[in-house]
């Protein structure tokens, strides 16, 4: 876990994360933050240890630990709100799903009595709309747009 960095918040700074904590309107992430922030905090005569914050918060002593690290090093607004998580852009968004959703509800191919998913993928490669994808993507597009293509 490494060593315990100490968080020393300032007064503005203290008085911010209670008022974020107080409303409850932001995210429940960022008020845990708020919180694990405002208990390790070392100006205010808090002793309470990585491991004492994570039994009180039920979350993990390196999630405080991370928390704690952030402020640190990047001050207060990166300590409180999430990073960009990594991950694959989605293959089929606007137009794509548009032209996806117009292929599920048409005729299917000939000698078929619906569309399948493989089927579909199929189609959008050989329409060239897409240079591949996977049925279970054309699933899940389809599950969001609540399509039918066996309809």
């Amino acid at each position: 876990m490494g060593q315990h960095l100490r968080v020393n918040l300032g007064a503005e700074e203290r008085q911010h994360l209670l008022n974020l904590v107080d409303r409850g309107s932001p995210p429940a992430r960022t008020v845990t933050r708020a919180r694990i922030l405002l208990m390790a905090d070392r100006s205010t005569g808090n002793t309470h240890t990585y491991r004492d914050i994570g039994s009180l918060l039920h979350c993990h002593a390196d999630r405080i630990s991370r928390t704690c690290r952030r402020y640190v090093l990047e001050g207060l607004h990166a300590a409180l709100v999430e990073r960009p998580r990594t991950g694959a852009p989605p293959k089929i968004t606007g137009d794509l799903e548009a032209k996806l959703v117009m292929l599920a509800c048409s005729d299917p191919p000939d000698g078929r009595k619906r569309w399948t998913l493989r089927l579909l993928a199929e189609q959008m490669v050989i329409l060239g709309h897409v240079d591949s994808i996977s049925n279970v993507t054309v699933y899940q597009r389809l599950k969001k747009t609540k399509s039918s293509p066996g309809k």
